[in-house]
């Protein structure tokens, strides 16, 4: 999820709890290797033996069609300090498409295989290479095909986002699609698309067959889902513990985000959140058109202390404890927290 789910938001929702691993922003390869600082702007989490700050781990994902570029490229990052590579072959983004990368590639099996095998073999045998893909580009004619190329290329794990590229994000997932070819494979196989609640998982791995699923929207949209598809949360998360999230994430925006961007992140997780919490759309038109991430923090902070009596006996969000800060902001004025 190319400029949604970067290193910021991967920590806080692994901190949050329920994921077992996560992977980064794609880094879109060319014809030449990065230098180191390309790939810590995506993959900060190199320096953290490849883990997030609760030790959740996270692998590295390259974009392209170039097998010897992306195999040189997953080298690298080898050689810099992760654990596993993963390849992305399910972006349906124009513009990655028109430059050869992502979905487009799913026309052309021998491609895939091509740039599966030319990582794997690149790389030692006991560092994973997985891959993401779609059912397909304009159908899923060549889907099997697809997919027996990659396990072939010797992938050891593999997501399937179970729409087409010309489906794009239009509902509903084929999981069905899933169900028609698991069985044929020795790949594991990791069912992906069209998650928002615990009973879409179950739905999921009902139909799929499999045991494994990858959240992606439905993750922003309700940030404890992970947990809850576990069976671990009891305490339904209101819309003042949102607030009082997206005010902590603000403040970890302010740690290493330029200032001109804060603003624009939080209006985009809010985007996302309206999909779960009716008072997201009210708040969101009453902060669109705010330009700043200080006027934003203000309005959060109006609404968690309206919201007190509701939030303040449970102030865990998952396993995530916001007590400490929970108690700064109610025993604090509004401008000096703004400026923490």
């Amino acid at each position: 999820m190319e400029g949604v789910l970067d290193h910021r938001l991967r920590h806080l929702l692994c901190a949050i709890g329920g994921i077992d691993q996560c992977v980064t922003e794609f880094i879109r390869v060319t014809d030449k290797t990065y230098p180191k600082r390309v790939y810590e702007k995506i993959y900060p989490e190199m320096h953290q033996d490849s883990k997030t700050a609760n030790n959740t781990p996270v692998k590295p994902q390259l974009l392209g069609d170039n097998p010897k570029a992306m195999a040189a490229n997953a080298t690298k990052l080898i050689q810099l300090g992760a654990k596993s590579i993963d390849i992305n072959f399910g972006c349906p983004a124009k513009t990655v498409n028109s430059s050869g990368g992502g979905s487009v590639l799913l026309q052309y099996p021998n491609k895939l295989y091509a740039i599966v095998s030319a990582i794997r073999d690149a790389l030692p045998q006991d560092i994973p290479v997985s891959a993401k893909i779609r059912l397909g580009f304009t159908d899923d004619a060549l889907f099997l095909e697809n997919v027996k190329a990659i396990e072939a290329a010797g992938a050891s794990e593999l997501t399937i986002h179970a729409r087409t590229k010309v489906q794009g994000y239009k509902p509903p997932a084929h999981y069905h699609k899933i169900a028609e070819i698991k069985d044929e494979l020795q790949i594991k196989i990791i069912a992906n698309g069209e998650m928002w609640s615990v009973q879409d998982i179950e739905k999921c791995i009902r139909t799929t067959g499999v045991n494994d699923i990858m959240l992606g929207r439905g993750a922003l949209a309700c940030p404890e889902l992970a947990l809850r598809a576990k069976g671990f949360l009891t305490n339904p998360m209101t819309w003042g513990h949102i607030c009082l999230l997206l005010l902590y994430y603000a403040k970890i925006l302010e740690a290493d985000c330029p200032e001109k961007y804060q603003h624009a992140l939080l209006k985009q997780w809010l985007i996302y959140l309206r999909y779960q919490y009716g008072e997201a759309h009210l708040f969101f038109e009453k902060v669109k058109k705010l330009s700043s991430a200080n006027a934003i923090q203000m309005a959060l902070i109006d609404s968690i202390k309206e919201k007190k009596q509701l939030i303040e006996n449970h102030l865990y969000i998952g396993q995530l404890d916001l007590s400490t800060f929970y108690s700064e902001i109610i025993s604090s004025p509004a401008h000096r927290i703004c400026r923490l």
